[in-house]
């Protein structure tokens, strides 16, 4: 049986610019630009770009606050 911090861990999970892309509201090409640019707060899992939901909101308060 799988531990419950694992699966909240995997639950927090974005794996892939589409997975990103759906969870923000905007493109994949949009996201790929904001990593470009390092902008947005992302990782590599295996070659394939990653974020964690929890991460992301953070970095969106963060955004409201500076605007």
């Amino acid at each position: 049986m799988t531990a419950p911090s694992n699966d909240n861990a995997r639950a927090d999970l974005l794996l892939g610019a589409p997975a990103i892309a759906e969870f923000l509201g905007i493109k994949a090409r949009q996201v790929y630009r904001l990593i470009y640019d390092d902008l947005l707060p992302t990782f590599k899992v295996g070659g394939t770009v990653a974020a964690r939901r929890s991460t992301l909101n953070k970095w969106i308060e963060d955004q409201e606050a500076a605007a």
